[in-house]
């Protein structure tokens, strides 16, 4: 809880990676890799509750194994490679409140696939949210690439910026993101109501790269490992 502001931190974790098989429960650095984003939110100091949604009994075992609460089973229709994650955080709102009696005014998105995230990075996104009366905050990080200098698209049959600019070097233009895919914090209310990543009171909480990396890929965790590795 901060500031009388309650928060559930839901791990959205299905069974069906196709990048990574198992990619969820794989080991990393000597535990699942769910295990990590699990013993993120129990080190925050603001998180009341932490769960676990997955439609799979062995990511189910596993999270429970590092004391994540895993009150359901996602049902099938959730669990596809296009089950939007909105959906996927409003059923498991409905359930906490309706089955579990649990009130909550923050919903917390913690994605496994950002292991590198820390415990300040997501007290930060949450104060930030509370303290700023923000609807939603989310993570980013400087995107390598800026839409005004050096990313094109076909265009009236030939290539040009995606966006158009007379820059003449990356730094003079304005700035611009990744999503990193890490930390994702909305109102409760406003997330229900409005069902959107982008509201009227959005920000980002910028970090940096080298605690931004999401893992799609097998080069991606053979980045993550070696990131850990040189930290360690």
């Amino acid at each position: 809880m901060y500031k009388d502001k309650k928060i559930l931190c839901v791990i959205p974790a299905r069974g069906g990676s196709k990048g990574v098989p198992g990619k969820n429960i794989k080991e990393l650095g000597g535990k699942p890799l769910i295990a990590w984003s699990i013993e993120q939110a129990h080190a925050s100091r603001l998180i009341d509750r932490t769960i676990v949604s997955t439609d799979s009994e062995e990511i189910a075992r596993v999270s429970r194994r590092f004391n994540a609460e895993v009150p359901f089973l996602r049902p099938a229709e959730l669990a596809t490679d296009s089950a939007g994650t909105i959906d996927v955080l409003l059923h498991a709102m409905d359930w906490m409140e309706q089955k579990e009696h649990f009130s909550f005014d923050i919903l917390l998105l913690l994605h496994t696939t950002a292991p590198l995230r820390t415990v300040q990075d997501i007290d930060n996104c949450l104060t930030m949210l509370i303290d700023d009366h923000y609807d939603n905050v989310f993570s980013v990080n400087d995107s390598h690439k800026n839409p005004y200098f050096n990313m094109v698209e076909p265009r009236g049959g030939t290539i040009r910026l995606v966006k158009d600019g007379t820059f003449t070097s990356r730094q003079a233009t304005p700035p611009v993101y990744d999503i990193n895919c890490s930390i994702y914090a909305w109102q409760k209310d406003i997330l229900r109501e409005k069902k959107s990543l982008f509201l009227d009171r959005t920000h980002v909480y910028v970090m940096p790269k080298e605690r931004s990396i999401d893992i799609d890929d097998p080069i991606d965790f053979k980045i993550v490992e070696a990131l850990q590795q040189l930290k360690s």
